[in-house]
C-alpha cells in the first residue's frame, strides 16, 4: 500500500487545444500543496482530472492513489464513490456546485446527513454551526441567488467540507473574500492536514499560498516551471516567470498616469441612504464619476458595495438622496459582475454569445479580435461554453463584451477576483488605459487595498462604526 493519501504519477491532459505535460505530485498526511500559476495555465484541470469530473472533449491518462487505493486516471467514473467520503472538492465556481431552489442551511445539513451520517436533527445543528463558523449566521435561510459571491462560496466550502473527507482539493477557496473572512477560510483549510489529511489548493493569492506553507507548485502553459517549500520559492524564485509572479502582486505595481483634468462628471449622486434586511449599509454618501477617473469602493463584505453600485446603474432604488447620470448614453452604464457565471449562458458557446450582442446593439464585429488579443485570449476558446473555461479565462470574456458596448460608466464589482497576479496586473492596466482613452468613468470594487490604491484616482470607504461612509481622494494619488 501506497505511504501517501494523494498521489498523482505521470497525470496527463489532452484535448481540444489543451496539454497539461506529465504532471506529477505526492502528499503524506499532513501534507499540502499549493499550485500557483497564470489564468488558463491548468491548475483547475489536474484538479478536475483527480476528482474525474474534466470537461468533455479533454481526456486524462496517469495513475492515482487516493486513500491508499489505486486508480487508472483515464477511468473518470472509477472515483465517484469517493466524492465526499474520501476525497472532497471545493469548488471554484459556488454556483455551479449549489442548488439554486434550497436554502444554505439545508444544502450544508443534506451533506451532513447524506455523506457524514448524522440524524436529520444533528445534521442541521451541524450545518447551523458550520455556518455561524464562517460569519454566516444570517445566510442560513437564504436561497444561493440572495448570497453575494463571497458568501455563496462560503456556503459551498461548508456543504463540501461536512462530510470530514481526508483529503481535500480546494479551487480558489478564497476569491472574493475580504481579509478577514480569506484568514479565517484559510485557517480552516490547515486543519485537514492539521488533523493527518491532505490538502491540494489552487489559488492565485500569493499570500493564501504563504500562510497555508508546505510545497508550491507554479504552472505556466501546462508545465511545472517551479517548485519547492513555500518559503523558499515564495521569497526567493529561481525561474524568470516565478519572479514575474511575484513582481505582479499589487504592492509592488507602478501607479497609473494621473487623470488630468477633470470634466462633467458622468454619474454624480448626493446624500444617498440605503438599508437592507432592518440593517443601514450607508447614509449621507456623496459622490461624483469623471469622465476616465477610477474610483475605488472598499469595505468588509456585507457593507453594500454592489448595492452602491446597482443603485448608480438604475436597477435598484436609493431609500434617499439623489442620482444624475450622463444623458446621451443608451448603453452607457454597465456591470461587471463578479461572478461571470450568472452574467452568461451556459447553453452556447462564447462565439455564438458575441455574436447575439454584435447583431442586438448593431455593434463593429471587427472590434472582437483585437480586444481579445489585448485581454490575452485564444481564439480557440470561443468554440467554447462559459463552463468549459477558466473562471479567469470567463471573467475576461465579460470584460471584453462589456467594452464593446463602449459605456461611459462601468461598475466594475471584483472584476480581477479569479484572475492570477500578472494576469491581474496587465487586466486592470487596459482596463485604465481604455477607461483614459474612451473617457469612461470606472468605479471599481476590490478587498485588496493595495490594488486600491495602486490603480484608483480616490477611494469610498464603506462600513466601519455605525456605517459611516466617507469619500476622500488618496493622497499618494494627488
Amino acid at each position: 500500500m501506497s505511504p501517501y493519501l494523494l498521489q498523482a504519477e505521470g497525470v496527463t491532459i489532452r484535448g481540444e487545444g489543451v496539454t497539461i505535460a506529465p504532471f506529477s505530485c505526492s502528499l503524506e498526511a499532513g501534507g499540502r500543496l499549493t499550485l500557483l500559476g497564470e489564468t488558463g495555465s491548468g491548475k483547475s484541470l489536474i484538479a478536475q482530472a483527480i476528482m474525474g469530473t474534466l470537461p468533455r472533449g479533454l481526456a486524462a491518462r496517469g495513475q492515482l492513489v487516493i486513500d491508499g487505493e489505486d486508480f487508472d486516471a483515464a477511468d473518470a467514473t472509477s472515483r465517484r464513490a469517493l466524492w465526499g467520503h474520501r476525497l472532497a472538492l471545493l469548488p471554484q465556481e459556488p454556483w455551479h456546485a449549489l442548488d439554486p431552489t434550497m436554502r444554505s442551511v439545508s444544502q450544508v445539513a443534506e451533506s451532513h446527513r447524506h455523506v457524514a451520517g448524522r440524524d436529520r436533527r444533528a445534521a442541521l445543528q451541524a450545518a447551523w454551526a458550520d455556518l455561524a463558523e464562517l460569519g454566516l449566521a444570517e445566510a442560513g435561510g437564504k436561497l444561493p441567488g440572495e448570497l453575494s459571491g463571497g458568501m455563496a462560496q462560503r456556503v459551498a466550502f461548508a456543504a463540501a467540507s461536512a462530510g470530514g473527507a481526508p483529503i481535500v482539493i480546494a479551487d480558489e477557496p478564497t476569491k472574493g473574500l475580504d481579509a478577514p473572512r480569506r484568514n479565517a477560510v484559510v485557517e480552516l483549510l490547515a486543519r485537514t492536514p492539521e488533523a493527518g489529511g491532505a490538502l491540494l489548493t489552487i489559488t492565485h493569492d500569493i499570500d493564501v499560498a504563504r500562510r497555508l506553507g508546505g510545497e508550491v507548485v507554479i504552472l505556466r502553459q501546462g508545465q511545472v516551471v517551479e517548485r519547492g517549500p513555500a518559503q523558499q520559492v515564495l521569497a526567493h524564485p529561481q525561474s524568470e516567470y516565478g519572479q514575474r509572479l511575484l513582481d505582479a502582486e499589487p504592492s509592488r505595481w507602478p501607479r497609473p498616469q494621473p487623470l488630468g483634468e477633470r470634466q462633467a462628471p458622468v454619474v454624480s449622486a448626493s446624500g444617498l441612504a440605503k438599508s437592507r434586511g432592518g440593517r443601514e449599509l450607508f447614509r449621507n454618501l456623496s459622490l461624483e464619476v469623471s469622465p476616465g477617473e477610477i474610483v475605488g469602493v472598499v469595505g468588509p463584505a456585507g457593507c453594500g458595495k454592489s448595492t452602491l453600485g446597482d443603485m448608480l446603474l438604475g436597477v435598484m432604488h436609493a431609500d434617499s438622496g439623489e442620482i444624475h447620470r450622463a444623458t446621451g448614453h443608451p448603453l452607457g452604464f454597465q456591470k461587471l459582475y463578479q461572478d461571470p457565471p450568472a452574467a452568461f449562458s451556459a447553453h452556447w458557446r462564447l462565439a455564438r454569445l458575441l455574436d447575439d450582442l454584435v447583431h442586438r446593439h448593431r455593434l463593429d464585429r471587427a472590434a472582437i479580435a483585437p480586444l481579445m488579443a489585448r485581454l490575452g485570449l485564444d481564439e480557440n476558446l470561443l468554440g467554447r461554453r462559459p463552463g468549459e473555461i477558466s473562471g479567469g479565462e470567463l471573467q475576461r470574456f465579460a470584460i471584453l463584451r462589456v467594452l464593446l458596448l463602449e459605456p461611459c460608466f462601468l461598475f466594475a464589482d471584483e472584476p480581477t477576483s479569479r484572475l492570477d497576479p500578472i494576469t491581474q496586473r496587465q487586466t486592470l492596466e487596459l482596463l485604465v488605459e481604455l477607461a483614459r482613452e474612451r473617457r469612461c468613468g470606472v468605479m471599481l470594487v476590490s478587498h485588496d487595498p493595495a490594488l486600491i490604491e495602486r490603480i484608483c484616482d480616490k477611494r469610498i470607504s464603506l462600513g466601519g462604526p455605525a456605517s459611516v461612509t466617507k469619500q476622500e481622494r488618496d493622497p499618494a494619488m494627488a
